[in-house]
């Protein structure tokens, strides 16, 4: 715990307690007890911290959450505080009290909760951090479309393994199925069946999980329902002339005229592998084309280097950077990102007549062209960002050398498949060519840059070796035996 901070808790004061890498308290020098709780989201709730059984250090040290600052203000919630600690003070323990109600709130009352204070990361290498916002809303979201009208009414030290299995059948039936209208351009379709249901009970488990550990409850009745928590494994992936034909829809939607920014954004999840959301979201400062990485702040597992491939160095290189925005692909209006790739893909798509295929099977197919290619695991990990221990155990000793050309050799062939090109039919060049010598300089260059690019050689590395070679050409014969530039 953070040592005590003596300072009155104004308006002023907490207005200004900025979030941290932990959670924090600060304490009121005016009431003892009396506190301020910082989140690592930021939200900030005030608190009462006092000893059980009359007090002594060797007393159990209890909190008593008082409530939000915003729908409280700190001379609100002063008051409140004043009221427990004199409950205190007779020898009540308002929060042993707290969690025998708690014990007989309903379901709704305890997903309430779980938002206000249980929304965290519960395992992994992110474990106990908050939920990244996106996270939390789709989390909650499913828990009061789905919960909250089946079990809402149903109190928390009631429900078992039956009721969570009758729900599971329910959600897969279609009972919490809607379409409402909310507001102007604005609806909420709730949709059921295997897969919403598999999420939601997976989420049910998590609110019970913090339960237990708030002491709310002592078991958690999804555990030992008979339902299936995991969803399928997702093996859809994109043949290469899958991905010829959504290279040619993409093409076929820019000639057309329809943002620019949307497909480039296709094109890099089809050549880095990256998440919907981490090409999206993309900043220039994430970006580092002079050693062709991608250098990631927040992605799912946190930060994260991924190697490119010299194909997506040079679609980088050839975009834009619009003044006032860190974002490589920012939004037409505001401040943001751009977002309106979902209509566009959607034509992509179907232009190309592939059904039912998202960004994310994009994802695996640069992971099957890896593995057919015969990368190891570890490249294979170290490209897609992958982050179970045992992957994450090996990449700790793999170079971003030896990862880039990797991406090289497999995006590859992603690259001349998404541009039309086969890799398998690539054409020699003319035998005329090949017999008189090409004269034009500029129709060589051009002709290795496009043969570099197919291949996933970096052309920059090779004008570096050339200018080595024409420079030992031009010293002498003495240095014609001199090492290779490394």
């Amino acid at each position: 715990m953070a040592k005590r901070v003596g300072v009155a808790l104004t308006k002023r004061v907490v207005d200004s307690a900025d979030k941290r890498d932990q959670r924090y308290f600060i304490w009121d020098s005016e009431l003892a007890g009396f506190g301020l709780r910082v989140e690592t989201s930021g939200a900030k709730t005030f608190v009462v911290r006092y000893r059980a059984e009359g007090g002594g250090r060797s007393a159990a040290q209890r909190f008593v959450t008082i409530g939000r600052f915003g729908p409280l203000t700190p001379e609100q919630a002063r008051k409140q505080a004043k009221i427990v600690l004199g409950g205190v003070a007779k020898g009540e323990d308002p929060a042993d009290e707290r969690r025998l109600k708690r014990r007989e709130m309903k379901i709704v009352g305890l997903v309430d909760l779980y938002e206000e204070e249980g929304c965290v990361i519960q395992r992994g290498q992110r474990q106990g951090q908050a939920m990244k916002p996106l996270t939390k809303q789709l989390t909650l979201a499913r828990l009061r479309n789905h919960v909250v009208p089946l079990l809402g009414h149903k109190r928390v030290s009631e429900l078992n393994a039956g009721d969570i299995e009758r729900f599971v059948r329910d959600v897969t039936a279609g009972k919490t199925n809607r379409d409402e209208k909310v507001g102007p351009r604005k609806r909420i379709i709730v949709r059921g069946g295997e897969g919403a249901a598999r999420k939601v009970v997976r989420d049910l488990s998590a609110v019970f999980s913090f339960a237990i550990r708030s002491e709310i409850v002592q078991r958690n009745p999804c555990e030992t329902a008979a339902v299936r928590k995991t969803d399928n494994q997702r093996k859809r992936f994109l043949a290469l002339d899958e991905v010829t034909r959504l290279g040619s829809a993409l093409d076929e939607l820019e000639a057309e005229g329809v943002n620019s920014k949307a497909v480039n954004i296709a094109r890099l999840w089809a050549l880095t592998g990256c998440r919907r959301e981490e090409i999206a979201s993309l900043k220039w400062t994430e970006v580092n084309l002079s050693e062709g990485l991608l250098e990631l702040d927040d992605s799912k597992t946190g930060k994260s280097i991924r190697p490119l491939g010299a194909a997506a160095v040079t679609l980088l290189e050839g975009l834009p950077r619009e003044a006032g925005s860190d974002f490589v692909f920012p939004a037409e209006r505001g401040d943001g990102y751009f977002q309106g790739t979902k209509r566009i893909w959607a034509k992509a798509i179907k232009k190309a007549k592939l059904p039912g295929v998202t960004p994310h099977t994009l994802r695996h197919t640069i992971g099957s062209t890896a593995i057919s290619t015969g990368e190891a695991l570890a490249l294979t990990g170290a490209i897609l960002g992958h982050s179970n221990p045992r992957s994450t155990a090996i990449y700790a000793h793999v170079q971003n050398d030896p990862s880039r050309r990797a991406a090289n050799r497999v995006t590859k062939k992603i690259a001349a498949a998404l541009a039309g090109r086969n890799h398998a039919s690539h054409k020699p060049l003319r035998k005329s060519a090949a017999r008189d010598g090409l004269t034009d300089p500029d129709e060589f260059t051009q002709l290795l840059s496009t043969r570099l690019l197919v291949e996933g050689i970096d052309l920059a590395r090779v004008k570096a070796i050339v200018m080595d070679v024409m420079a030992a050409r031009e010293a002498g014969p003495a240095n014609d035996g001199m090492q290779p530039a490394t």
